[in-house]
């Protein structure tokens, strides 16, 4: 792999459709990644992952052609390092506010001299190729959550930044920082301008635009708009949805057979 395929959608004036991952198994995360995602995020913020099986979940979608990210915890060097070195070939990072924060996150996903990544791709040279460290700023993508009241703040200062790919929209924590309920897909009166005023302040930059929807109708319409990157609900949630949705069915069912029987009819069995 010379580049990562992103870029190439970018390139094409596309939009990325990518997958998240919620639930730590290998398994899961190769189902996910044969679904048809252009990309799958392992979550290690607020999914149950930790790094051991972040590893598995990203050999996993390797087995595929969707591309592997990870949202990292925190902004905090070593655990961006090492979710790279395990073959992430992209991070998301949480509660970036300003260009101090976005210049230690960019700096840990770049090596010298343009930033400060430490050399030992053990698991990403394995895939990628004997020389990774060469082509690593053209693998590795950059995205840096907007989520604060801080951030709206810092807007231009943070997507000047050297080497940031795009920002990613995290709309729970947006609402909440402007004082709204958590919502996804939010129609907020508050938190949706705000959401227009990132996009546009991504396109004055040049760089990226993401965020996280639950339902398709609202991701097909932040893509209209002029998003980049857009995510659908998660593995854990299409799960429930789907699992639900059976049930629902199957008990809407016996209800409708109950409603037709004779009402001294017994009910028996399953």
């Amino acid at each position: 792999m010379e580049t990562n395929p992103l870029r190439t959608i970018w390139s094409e004036s596309k939009a990325v459709v990518n997958g998240w991952i919620a639930i730590p198994d290998g398994f899961a995360a190769e189902t996910m990644a044969r679904s048809g995602w252009d990309s799958i995020t392992v979550d290690m913020q607020h999914g149950v992952t930790h790094y051991d099986t972040a590893v598995e979940c990203l050999r996993a979608i390797t087995t595929t052609s969707t591309v592997p990210l990870a949202r990292v915890p925190w902004n905090e060097p070593g655990i961006v390092m090492k979710a790279l070195d395990g073959g992430a070939f992209g991070v998301v990072c949480p509660m970036v506010s300003n260009r101090e924060e976005a210049e230690r996150f960019v700096g840990a996903c770049r090596y010298p001299p343009d930033g400060y990544r430490s050399i030992g791709p053990v698991r990403a040279s394995l895939y990628a190729g004997a020389d990774y460290v060469a082509k690593a700023a053209e693998l590795v993508v950059t995205l840096a959550m907007i989520e604060t009241r801080e951030a709206l703040d810092n807007l231009d200062a943070i997507m000047s930044t050297p080497g940031l790919d795009g920002i990613y929209i995290g709309p729970n924590d947006l609402c909440a920082s402007l004082g709204r309920p958590p919502s996804l897909d939010t129609r907020d009166e508050v938190a949706f301008p705000w959401i227009e005023r990132i996009l546009e302040c991504t396109k004055r930059h040049g760089i990226q635009a993401g965020i996280h929807c639950m339902a398709t109708d609202y991701a097909l319409e932040m893509v209209e708009r002029g998003f980049s990157f857009v995510t659908i609900a998660s593995d854990a949630r299409l799960l429930a949805v789907a699992a639900k949705s059976a049930v629902d069915a199957m008990r809407a069912g016996q209800g409708a057979s109950a409603a037709a029987a004779e009402p001294e009819a017994p009910q028996a069995g399953y």
